[in-house]
């Protein structure tokens, strides 16, 4: 029957399909009295006469309703009925859904990370209100035009505390297989604890670019994710520190109740393993002082973290200083800068300091790379940019000022032509040239030996 009513002909205007669905149909329409656009869900014709298909819809509608206001939880505007039809008026989000991302490419860590937080802040409210969501998924993530998550489609939620009879009998299996909790894919009993494990699941998928059980049809997937373990992340995408692979496995453990206790958790712990990364695995590019502002003191920036050491139980921390003290970094006659690296480095009993003094010629590095040959101050600078381009994961800009920094600083030893090469072999491996990015990969191992650069390595190793 089309959706041509006088009910919709009256407040609601000029209703378009934009989805259907296994129990409805989604039309956006305007709203003749507010003069906004809305989303109208409206129940399949052929279940308008099943009654426990109505009460389930209805239902969604009294759920979603309890959870508005939220601001990561579509709004309900609305509740009504077309032609027998009961339909629901909620908020239109014009940003697409995270599936639609998802399928598009790679998505950088750090939006992934916003969009699981904002995910995790709607389901934990779900849960205090005892709502269960029960089909997380990225199609359920509706996007705003700003970019912001809105979980949707309720419409197989249930209320843990829900007494009524043949809501959701024993044994009937309710989800998408590709997120479902092994005790959904078993008809038991689901809680919150579910939910958190489809929220896994879409972690995984969007920082991976695939679900950690895919097969070749949803039985077989639903039965991987009763049955196999949790394959690795950091093996799926090289890019991601092996940090995040015990976060997924408790995020994704077969029993409930070795879960994260909230979605917040989750993400919590998923955010400081890919920061450690940051911070601990990925070597910072450095550049020098333009000449004019030498008498101004350099300041103090980590250049590599806590490195591991190659002595057990050692820790380095690598600072950029300007020669200790807060002094400004030398200039010499010959009008070569001179930039002094402490190293401390802290085993039981005994603290070492170690400083190495690496000199770049002076000069000042244009704001964008230069043409022809660079100097080794114009090659730092380079690298600099380079990397701004690595951490918003732009690795194909960023590889041509990599692949012309890096010779320009050969032979300069000590941070630069260290941090240069293994961000160049770094640049590679996240674009698939494993093989290409060993050489650049080794020469920074032989410059600094740290365990970062031994990571990257073997992954390095491994795809080649």
């Amino acid at each position: 029957m089309a959706l041509t009513t006088i009910f919709l002909s009256g407040r609601y205007l000029h209703p378009e399909r934009i989805a259907a669905g296994g129990m409805g149909e989604i039309f956006v329409a305007e709203d003749g009295e507010l003069g906004r656009k809305v989303a109208i869900k409206v129940l399949a014709d052929r279940y308008a006469s099943n009654h426990s298909l109505r009460r389930r819809f209805e239902r969604e509608a009294l759920t979603a309703a309890k959870l508005s206001g939220h601001p990561h939880i579509v709004t309900i505007y609305d509740v009504g009925e077309s032609d027998g039809r009961p339909l629901i008026v909620m908020e239109y989000l014009a940003g697409g859904t995270l599936a639609e991302r998802a399928r598009s490419g790679s998505i950088d860590h750090g939006r992934a990370l916003a969009w699981l937080a904002e995910t995790a802040s709607a389901l934990d409210f779900a849960h205090e209100q005892g709502v269960v969501h029960r089909d997380v998924k990225p199609a359920n993530l509706l996007l705003d035009e700003r970019e912001h998550v809105h979980v949707a489609d309720f419409g197989i939620a249930r209320l843990v505390d829900e007494t009524t009879l043949g809501m959701t009998a024993a044994g009937t299996v309710m989800g998408t297989a590709g997120y479902l909790s092994p005790e959904q894919a078993r008809g038991e009993p689901v809680t919150a604890a579910s939910d958190r494990y489809g929220l896994g699941v879409v972690a995984y998928e969007l920082l991976t670019g695939g679900r950690p059980f895919e097969r070749g049809s949803a039985t077989a997937e639903a039965a991987a994710h009763l049955h196999e373990p949790v394959p690795p992340a950091s093996e799926r995408d090289l890019g991601l520190p092996a940090a995040v692979d015990s976060v997924f496995e408790r995020a994704l453990a077969k029993e409930p109740a070795d879960r994260y206790p909230t979605a917040r958790q989750l993400v919590d712990d998923l955010r400081g393993a890919l920061e450690q990364q940051e911070d601990e695995t990925r070597l910072l590019a450095v550049s020098a002082a333009p000449a004019r502002q030498r008498r101004r003191y350099l300041p103090a920036i980590v250049a590599a973290g806590l490195l591991a050491a190659g002595t057990a139980g050692a820790v380095v921390a690598a600072i950029l200083s300007s020669g200790g003290g807060g002094a400004a970094p030398s200039t010499g006659q010959n009008g070569r800068q001179a930039i002094t690296v402490t190293r401390t480095v802290t085993r039981p009993n005994e603290t070492v300091t170690e400083q190495r003094t690496t000199t770049l010629p002076a000069g000042e590095p244009p704001s964008t790379a230069p043409a022809g040959k660079l100097s080794a101050a114009e090659a730092a600078r380079v690298n600099d940019q380079a990397y701004g381009l690595m951490k918003q994961g732009r690795y194909d800009q960023a590889l041509p000022l990599l692949e012309r920094a890096v010779p320009a600083l050969k032979g300069v030893g000590f941070p630069y032509e260290a941090y240069a090469n293994y961000n160049l072999g770094y640049t590679l491996l996240q674009l698939g040239r494993c093989r290409d990015a060993l050489r650049p990969l080794k020469v920074a191992n032989r410059l600094e030996n740290a365990s970062a650069v031994d990571d990257a390595i073997a992954r390095a190793k491994r795809c080649a």
